[in-house]
């Protein structure tokens, strides 16, 4: 019978699968001990019978078993796996949004052990949790007379509306009732607070008057935000800050996207600093947008009002731990982020990377030609903003082997091919970003 087989074959299968090492002789590899003290044990173990199934499928000889065992550890002991942001989008919310600076990697890694976070060398005594990274924020905008840090952006907007309007009248535009991502919708998160909400104006045109017209004593205070996702065009007016600022009740100002102050690229974006002199008696904003920090809310403003919302018992529960202070204050204080050069980069320059990475992978049977890019922002920032940018243009096939490679890229599928997108990769990865693309064609 064709196929069949026979009493040799199942012999000499048997042999093979009798000539797999075992799992504690696989372990005595060096490589394999140096990974256990790093990794943990269950980790490696994992990988070694990964690479035992191999051999018992017959996909890799048996002598492989401890190679193909050290090429399928993790890199971390964590289960979240570093990727290549190659999507065009420099601050994608499923990426984990901005890329920490080196000067903020550092000081996570410093702070890793036992630090000073609530502790006066100087007098042994009980200090102000995140002081330095507190007084870094309030230096980065000059009008903001204090601040207070928690655990991210709808976090800050949740304290405020605790704090300054639980069982009063929050008064906001209809025009700005927004849905901030993945159901979450904002009268929701603002009516969990215990407050109640007066709407006014209409979806599309809302007044200082409107605001003025139901202004009283239970309004807590006035909410302005910032359709960061979204825009509205046409037959439209909004009330400016300033404008709101004579009705005599203190107003909030949600910013969203966290930028501290004007950016040339991004004229139509709020920024804190603008905000504040206009007169806001406080800002809200998240830190891993257009700061380029780590995930945390900031609000800014008020001396007066800032020390409410931070001795509300919520804020203990919104605090946030010492490795977001220490990366916080590195991004403040630090060189230029990696979100800030993504942005700035120069499309011209972007082009030149592509078709030098292009030209040397099409030199090795590569189907892949450089391409010009569009890409955006990102992060529910600069609703409509696009930044010209280049891009290697793969066989749509590709998209999905890079993602699973052994350093995962993420692109974007356009007209039937995989773009890989430069502007938020940095140059010191254009190697591997090539490597992954090498990888990908050979499987």
């Amino acid at each position: 019978m064709s196929g069949a087989v026979g009493p040799y074959q199942h012999r000499k299968f048997a042999d093979e699968r009798r000539r797999i090492p075992r799992t504690d002789a696989v372990l005595r590899d060096d490589r394999l001990r140096e990974a256990t003290r790093q990794l943990g044990p269950q980790a490696v173990k994992a990988a070694v019978r990964r690479a035992q199934e191999q051999a018992r499928a017959g996909t890799i000889p048996a002598e492989d078993v401890e190679d193909v065992a050290v090429a399928l550890l993790p890199r971390t002991a964590g289960g979240l796996r570093p990727v290549i942001n190659a999507t065009g989008v420099v601050l994608h919310t499923n990426l984990g949004r901005a890329s920490l600076s080196a000067r903020a990697r550092q000081a996570v890694q410093e702070a890793a052990g036992p630090t000073d976070v609530e502790l006066d060398l100087r007098t042994g005594v009980r200090a102000r949790r995140g002081r330095t990274a507190v007084k870094a924020l309030c230096e980065r905008v000059p009008s903001a007379a204090a601040a207070h840090v928690v655990n991210n952006g709808a976090a800050a907007l949740v304290l405020a509306a605790t704090a300054l309007a639980s069982g009063r009248e929050i008064v906001i535009s209809r025009g700005e009732m927004v849905e901030i991502g993945d159901g979450f919708r904002l009268p929701d998160l603002l009516v969990s607070t215990g407050a109640r909400l007066r709407e006014v104006g209409t979806t599309n045109r809302t007044t200082a008057a409107d605001y003025a017209a139901v202004v009283g004593p239970e309004t807590g205070f006035v909410l302005k935000v910032h359709p960061s996702n979204f825009r509205i065009t046409g037959f439209t007016r909004t009330a400016d800050v300033g404008e709101l600022t004579a009705l005599g009740v203190p107003v909030v100002v949600d910013i969203g996207s966290g930028l501290l102050a004007p950016h040339p690229l991004l004229p139509a974006e709020p920024d804190a600093e603008s905000q504040l002199r206009a007169g806001a008696s406080l800002v809200t904003a998240s830190g891993d947008k257009l700061l380029g920090g780590p995930q945390c809310g900031l609000l800014l403003g008020d001396k007066e009002l800032v020390r409410t919302v931070s001795r509300h018992p919520l804020a203990r529960a919104l605090r946030v731990d010492k490795l977001t202070l220490a990366a916080l204050e590195a991004t403040l204080t630090g060189p230029q982020t990696p979100t800030a050069e993504a942005l700035a980069a120069d499309s011209r320059q972007l082009m030149r990377r592509a078709d030098r990475l292009a030209a040397a992978l099409s030199a090795e049977r590569v189907d892949v030609r450089a391409v010009d890019s569009t890409a955006t922002v990102g992060g529910g920032g600069a609703p409509g903003v696009t930044l010209p940018s280049a891009a290697l243009s793969l066989p749509e096939s590709y998209a999905a082997l890079l993602r699973t490679g052994q350093v995962p890229v993420v692109g974007r599928l356009e007209r039937g091919r995989c773009l890989l997108d430069l502007r938020a990769v940095p140059p010191e990865d254009d190697e591997r970003l090539s490597e992954a693309v090498r990888s990908a064609a050979e499987r």
